[in-house]
């Protein structure tokens, strides 16, 4: 019995059953997000899927979760060797801010990792994300990559496909 990377063990929202404090295994977490299965709920959610996914060693599914506008434009094996070279220790939500903007939210998470000499080290980010429609109406959570390159004019429809203008929109994120 594997238990999940993400660390959950209190009785979140998408548990259906969890007993409190216990940790939860990655069959009743994580993994079925992973195999497109489930969808999360939630920017945090989203946040703890893609980080089992890296401990995972899940490449596609990094890059399934990042925004559309974004995915031709990560480089796979970058990931994939960051993922499985990086020996990783733990996952802290400092913080999930659920409404930052009309579609965006932001999780500030802490990712520990052993560094080269043996020390705990901590990836501390604040990442934002955005709830796009999907074709069949629904709404999908999508990670807003600040360090994906694009060219994109503050004037032209936002990259979230909300038809507002970029710089009203996820615009405002990435700067």
């Amino acid at each position: 019995m594997q238990l999940c990377p993400c660390q959950v063990s209190a009785k979140p929202a998408f548990l259906a059953s969890p007993v409190l404090n216990q940790p939860v295994v990655y069959s009743d977490c994580c993994q079925p997000y992973h195999q497109g299965i489930s969808k999360a709920e939630t920017a945090e959610r989203l946040m703890r899927t893609r980080y089992s996914a890296f401990v995972q060693v899940l490449p596609e599914y990094i890059v399934h979760t990042t925004l559309p506008a974004q995915q031709a434009l990560l480089d796979i094996e970058a990931i994939e060797q960051w993922a499985r070279e990086t020996p990783w220790a733990g996952l802290e939500i400092v913080e999930h801010t659920p409404k930052l903007g009309k579609r965006q939210a932001q999780v500030e998470f802490k990712a520990y990792y052993t560094a080269p000499n043996g020390a705990q080290a901590a990836h501390h980010e604040r990442s934002t994300f955005v709830k796009v429609k999907d074709k069949a109406n629904s709404d999908t959570w999508y990670f807003l990559d600040p360090t994906t390159a694009m060219s994109v004019s503050q004037k032209q429809p936002c990259i979230c496909g909300s038809g507002e203008k970029f710089k009203r929109c996820c615009g405002v994120y990435l700067v």
